[in-house]
């Protein structure tokens, strides 16, 4: 048995992204090139009926505006879909790449738990926290590339959210520049949820920034408003997967209070960095209802060659 099963190991029975008695070790296979979504079908205008389109969008440059300094209120955000694809995403074309595969593997997992016989089980079962033990190990990386991934679906709509309101990646990583977000609506300057979900140019993706720093950032990610919302999100849009980027569990409290409004989790281990016992440590503060994967970042195996590889490990 592996240092990464080990630490996958704890108390009681822990669902293995819905298949609690899965053995240990498995490794997903990768899907053929006939189930990549052509991307081109994906670009297209925000819904009718939501915020009408402003005339200018926020540029995908590398002139970043600081997050420290949100001004934007635009509703529609521009993806550089190239900058992601050369920084080694999740591609939205036609081309079959690795990082595609592995990704269209964990999507199936999350989506047949958050439609398929097991939601009826799972608290939430739309809303998925993404977060690791320790900062740094890749979870938004892997955040990202599982909405992508998702919005490659022909029938699924995919919200991503920076719920890691202390040290925001989200829009660093997607280049979108500072908007107001999160936080905003936490401490009550905007009024709607709605007015800081974004539509971006991609069809089944929005964005919820993590908006500006707050002295109270971690006490407003734990507040009853952040509750709420959590479960409007799983009522009001039961067809749409919530993606929560969270901050580290370990170190920050509140992040297993968000835990516990989700139906599945995704933990982030960094090979040949991430310490069993911190990992073990992390998953244990997660609820026990909870369905659980783990996703191997950073393989240095010189045959994954894009540097990534994945693994799911049974909870038991």
């Amino acid at each position: 048995m592996s240092s990464i099963e080990k630490a996958m190991k704890r108390q009681g029975e822990k669902a293995k992204f819905g298949q609690p008695k899965a053995a240990e070790g498995e490794i997903e296979q990768a899907a053929t090139p006939n189930d990549q979504t052509d991307a081109s079908k994906h670009v297209a205008q925000p819904e009718s009926e939501q915020v009408k389109k402003q005339d200018q969008v926020l540029p995908s440059d590398n002139h970043q505006t600081e997050l420290s300094s949100p001004i934007s209120t635009n509703k529609d955000l521009v993806i550089d879909f190239e900058m992601l694809e050369s920084k080694g995403f999740v591609a939205l074309s036609r081309k079959r790449t690795l990082i595609n595969e592995e990704f269209r593997s964990i999507k199936r997992k999350v989506l047949n738990n958050a439609y398929g016989g097991l939601a009826k089980t799972l608290h939430h079962a739309n809303l998925v926290f993404v977060s690791s033990s320790r900062p740094n190990e890749g979870k938004t990386f892997t955040a990202v590339n599982l909405a992508l991934s998702i919005a490659l679906e022909q029938d699924k709509t995919v919200l991503l959210v920076d719920a890691d309101v202390l040290k925001p990646s989200v829009s660093k990583t997607l280049e979108i520049g500072a908007n107001v977000g999160l936080i905003e609506y936490l401490t009550g300057e905007e009024k709607d949820v709605s007015s800081v979900i974004y539509h971006t140019n991609i069809e089944n993706l929005k964005v919820i920034p993590a908006g500006l720093p707050h002295h109270l950032s971690n006490e407003l990610l734990a507040s009853d408003k952040m509750l709420k919302l959590c479960k409007e999100f799983a009522s009001r849009y039961p067809d749409r997967i919530v993606i929560f980027d969270c901050p580290p569990l370990l170190g920050v409290n509140e992040t297993a209070l968000m835990a516990e409004q989700c139906g599945q989790g995704v933990i982030v281990v960094e090979e040949n960095k991430s310490k069993v016992s911190e990992v073990k440590q992390a998953v244990d503060l997660l609820p026990e209802t909870m369905a659980v994967g783990f996703v191997l970042n950073k393989v240095t195996d010189p045959t994954e060659t894009q540097g990534y590889g994945y693994y799911y490990g049974s909870g038991a």
